[in-house]
């Protein structure tokens, strides 16, 4: 049985390169345990990032970290979106999380950097909690 991997994977299911294109992720990930697909729908699997806050390196409320792979797609919103410190939560979680097309976070990123308030992070707090508690956009 050959072994599976991200690139074998893309090359014989051309529905799965695609939505790795659009989204960066995938919605159901042959490689996720059921543990960790538990973790990731309760968004456990994000509470060692409070570790990162505590530290200075990350902020409760900012744009999620990027992979460093992904500075080309992100286009026009690059330079923006790295004057901030990454955060635990943003503007993705509180607009769909992993329903949000990989364009689109950009956008949602760029617009809390150009709009910041203490409002918005407020708003953003409320709809990512209210997101975690219904489970809307979890992997």
């Amino acid at each position: 049985m050959p072994k599976l991997s991200f690139e074998r994977m893309m090359e014989e299911d051309p529905k799965i390169k695609e939505e790795y294109l659009t989204n960066k992720k995938l919605k159901d990930d042959p490689r996720i345990t059921p543990v960790g697909h538990f973790l990731r729908k309760t968004s456990l699997d994000e509470w060692p990032q409070f570790v990162n806050v505590l530290k200075g390196e990350m902020s409760f409320i900012g744009p999620r970290p990027y992979l460093p792979r992904e500075k080309e797609d992100m286009g026009q919103y690059y330079d923006s979106i790295i004057k901030l410190k990454p955060g635990v939560t943003g503007m993705w979680q509180a607009n769909g999380r992993s329903d949000v097309e990989f364009s689109y976070r950009c956008k949602l990123d760029d617009y809390y950097y150009h709009n910041w308030s203490i409002w918005l992070d407020f708003t953003i707090m409320y709809y990512t909690v209210k997101s975690v508690v219904y489970g809307k956009g979890s992997l």
